[in-house]
């Protein structure tokens, strides 16, 4: 700006005091106009929403323009630093860590940064990205250092936590604030990568065997409650039967007990009535004889008494007895 000023005087003044009657007096005032505008159109700058301009005054910090239309004094000011105050994405290049267990571990992540103090962004540090870089290098480093190979990988929220921690104390003094930073990936060497693959493996494969054998346990334990209940709900059928059986075999006896204690009585009625009693010897001597006639007619064994003579005797006695029966008086009628 001001070297383009200072040239537009020199060839004003020159082509003035050239011909000062002539060209040089039309020039002047048209050289002094350029002069003019340029300076009105560097006085004023027009600052973006989310932006912080910082102003020098002769190399010396003056201010810092706020968003929208500012005048600064031409010649004397000067926009040297212009920030954006938006969140701002810094990826971090991957680096190889050393974990507790002297395990290598590459390790790339990303911070979120937002400048809050313009002055200090432009003056506390000469490059506060690269700062902020290199100190979440360092600080990953420190924190992987911390923790065994396995740890580091339920641990993320944690190194999360501690890398952001120390970044945005030291971002004070750079006026940058470190909202966060989050660990993108963690990659073991491959060697390691096979033994926890193999290990996984191995894991899932035992985790399998565990559950077959438990349904196997589960199914085996069905089958024995199964059957244990069959069995007590047989034994109560059983139990139930044979109680209707006795039931029923005692309801029988008593029927036959009672319907033999009324023939009973009947025949003792029967024989207490005239010629009764002689009816019951005819009874006796038929059934005496029916008797054996039924075993000669249904077996080849042929049962005599002891004295075979008393065979005759004892065809004599019943015959003897139908003899003598009389029929008795008949009985009144009623």
């Amino acid at each position: 700006m001001i070297g383009r000023l200072i040239a537009v005087l020199v060839v004003t003044v020159v082509t003035w005091l050239t011909d000062p009657a002539g060209i040089g007096a039309a020039i002047l005032p048209i050289g002094l106009l350029v002069m003019l505008a340029m300076v009105g159109m560097e006085a004023f700058c027009q600052v973006p929403q989310q932006q912080a301009w910082v102003v020098e005054r002769l190399g010396k910090f003056s201010r810092v323009l706020e968003p929208g239309l500012n005048w600064i004094t031409p010649v004397l000011d000067k926009v040297s630093y212009r920030h954006s105050l938006k969140e701002t994405p810094l990826d971090v290049p991957e680096q190889v860590c050393i974990t507790k267990d002297n395990t290598q571990l590459g390790v790339d992540g990303i911070i979120y940064y937002q400048v809050t103090d313009p002055k200090l962004a432009s003056y506390g540090s000469s490059n506060y990205v690269a700062a902020v870089t290199q100190l979440a290098q360092t600080t990953l480093r420190s924190e992987i250092g911390k923790m065994e190979l396995d740890k580091t990988f339920e641990s993320r929220d944690e190194i999360n936590r501690q890398v952001v921690s120390v970044l945005d104390e030291a971002g004070r003094t750079w006026g940058v604030k470190v909202l966060r930073y989050e660990v993108k990936s963690l990659t073991p060497p491959e060697a390691i990568l096979r033994s926890m693959q193999a290990q996984i493996t191995a894991e899932r494969e035992k985790r399998a065997l565990i559950a077959k054998s438990e349904g196997q346990r589960q199914e085996e334990i069905n089958l024995a409650e199964g059957e244990r209940q069959s069995a007590v709900l047989k034994s109560e059928g059983d139990k139930i039967a044979a109680i209707n059986r006795a039931e029923g075999e005692a309801r029988a006896i008593t029927t036959i007990a009672d319907a033999n204690a009324a023939a009973v009585r009947a025949v003792a009625a029967a024989m207490n009535e005239q010629g009764g009693m002689n009816a019951a010897n005819l009874k006796v001597a038929e059934l005496y004889i029916g008797a054996f006639a039924n075993l000669a007619k249904t077996n080849n064994t042929l049962i005599l008494p002891a004295n075979v003579v008393d065979v005759a005797a004892l065809v004599g006695t019943a015959m003897n007895t139908l003899n003598t029966i009389k029929p008795g008086p008949a009985a009144p009628a009623k």
